[in-house]
């Protein structure tokens, strides 16, 4: 089955979360609460992992984490097994505990607001979750979040940051910086309660529902170039999801560009050629035999009609013994 390819480099950041399977618990009581942190802070201290937030939902958790030496696979690996052996052995079961494959976003830390806005998005789980009273709606009130723990030093564990986050905010890690935190926190649960504010909140928070990673186009780019080093050399078919398809049209519009540049076509040359000009056959034979693209992608960029007429173009290139069309192939072959 296709997987979401892994992105790993030193320092990366990540919105990483999973459900239990079958949406059920992975928490039943608050034992397993303190057995999660545990585990937690014990791959922290194997793999070098930085957590900035993190909240535990009934069933469901989201980590905002950073990894040093550029290590996320290996460790979730240990963490998520470690977790299950004990989750089984203290309720007597078997099986998994997890959902599939965990969820892991890469975020820009290193300038915008992506970072912060994926820890307020994280420590708002109980409000949007509605595990908070509908009368009295504090925040801190739930325990099982690290908000509780960047409000109160006393009971921060050695591997949670948070001066990062509050750094990134403009805040210090003290009364008057971890009070106007704590305020702040609080307008966005209210938020939360209104029509408006719910709205600007889901707006805001789009890329982290439904992203594969966080940031500006910039960062994007960047990470589409690091995703080609993840799948040279393997099956492609063996991946999946949206950086895989920004992934393929980089490559397909690459191929494209280089294609046009070894047959001496320009952009503003493909509207005055007929869908059916040898070079927009050539164009789409190249990029429909290299790419992981689909026919509707081909026929859009190089103007060709529908989509059903690509694999009719590419069939005549393929099968043709005009000398013409024959050399001109051999130069594709070498793009």
């Amino acid at each position: 089955m296709p997987r979401k390819p892994r992105i790993e480099y030193n320092g990366a950041v990540y919105h990483v979360m999973n459900r239990g399977d079958r949406g059920g618990r992975i928490f039943k009581d608050k034992l397993d609460h303190g057995m999660f942190l545990a585990t937690l802070g014990e791959c922290c201290a194997r793999c070098g992992w930085r957590i900035h937030s993190y909240c535990l939902m009934p069933n469901h958790f989201h980590i905002l984490l950073e990894t040093p030496e550029g290590n996320l696979v290996a460790g979730m690996k240990w963490f998520l097994g470690a977790y299950t052996q004990k989750f089984n052995s203290r309720h007597a079961q078997r099986g998994h505990v997890f959902q599939g494959r965990y969820k892991a976003q890469l975020i820009e830390s290193d300038s915008g607001n992506y970072f912060e806005v994926v820890s307020t998005y994280i420590h708002l789980n109980p409000a949007r979750g509605g595990l908070l009273s509908r009368e009295r709606p504090v925040l801190k009130s739930y325990p099982w979040s690290s908000y509780v723990q960047y409000l109160d030093k006393s009971i921060r564990p050695a591997w949670l940051e948070t001066g990062r986050v509050l750094g990134n905010m403009g805040l210090k890690d003290d009364r008057k910086g971890l009070t106007e935190y704590q305020r702040y926190m609080q307008g966005r649960v209210l938020d939360l309660r209104t029509r408006t504010g719910k709205r600007q909140c889901d707006q805001s928070w789009k890329a982290i529902r439904y992203g594969w990673c966080i940031g500006d186009a910039g960062f994007e780019d960047e990470m589409v170039k690091r995703l080609k080093g993840v799948i040279m050399g393997r099956r492609r078919e063996s991946y999946s999801g949206e950086e895989v398809r920004r992934h393929d049209e980089v490559e397909a519009t690459r191929l494209m560009e280089e294609g046009m540049r070894r047959l001496g076509v320009e952009g503003r040359d493909l509207k005055s050629m007929k869908k059916g000009a040898a070079e927009k056959m050539l164009l789409a034979w190249l990029v429909h035999g290299r790419a992981m693209v689909g026919n509707s992608w081909i026929a859009e960029r190089l103007l060709m009609g529908t989509s059903a007429n690509i694999g009719k173009y590419v069939r005549v290139i393929a099968m043709s013994n005009d000398p013409r069309i024959m050399l001109l192939r051999k130069k594709l072959e070498k793009a």
